[in-house]
């Protein structure tokens, strides 16, 4: 039966492994605006797509390139947070993957930049300018609040 779950020791092993390897939009939002050191957020998509906009403050890095340039990019004491498109792209999964097999601490961004737009986090474009839009009712508490999940 594919609905069954697991034990109840399994199960937590299971998502707590996912929580060491994974983070949402809202908590690396948080974690920006309160100025949290040591992270470096990594756009890995193509430059189409990060002239198109990005998380402000993000750095541009392709997953192609992570293994020749993530030293001179990423500082070695940083907090590696990765994304790509979104839910049904697995680019930030290979990018994460890539800083992993160069021993770097990194975490997925699920979600990523879709739902970083849906949620109404600010958004820059490749020529600089900063926009942000009403968050999806979907996805995101209009109110602005957290999900308090």
């Amino acid at each position: 039966m594919t609905t069954a779950s697991q034990s109840a020791s399994e199960a937590v092993r299971h998502f707590s492994a996912r929580l060491s390897f994974e983070t949402d939009v809202s908590d690396v939002a948080a974690d920006l605006a309160a100025g949290m050191e040591n992270i470096v957020v990594i756009d890995s998509r193509s430059l189409d797509s990060w002239e198109q906009g990005h998380v402000v403050g993000a750095v541009h890095l392709p997953t192609r390139e992570i293994a020749e340039r993530a030293e001179t990019v990423v500082p070695p004491d940083a907090k590696v947070i990765v994304y790509c498109w979104g839910p049904g792209c697995n680019g930030a999964t290979r990018a994460a993957l890539e800083f992993a097999r160069l021993g770097r601490p990194v975490k997925e961004m699920i979600g990523g930049f879709e739902y970083w737009v849906r949620e109404g986090f600010p958004v820059e474009a490749g020529d600089g300018m900063v926009t942000q839009r009403c968050p999806d009712p979907l996805t995101a508490p209009l109110s602005g609040a957290s999900c308090d999940c």
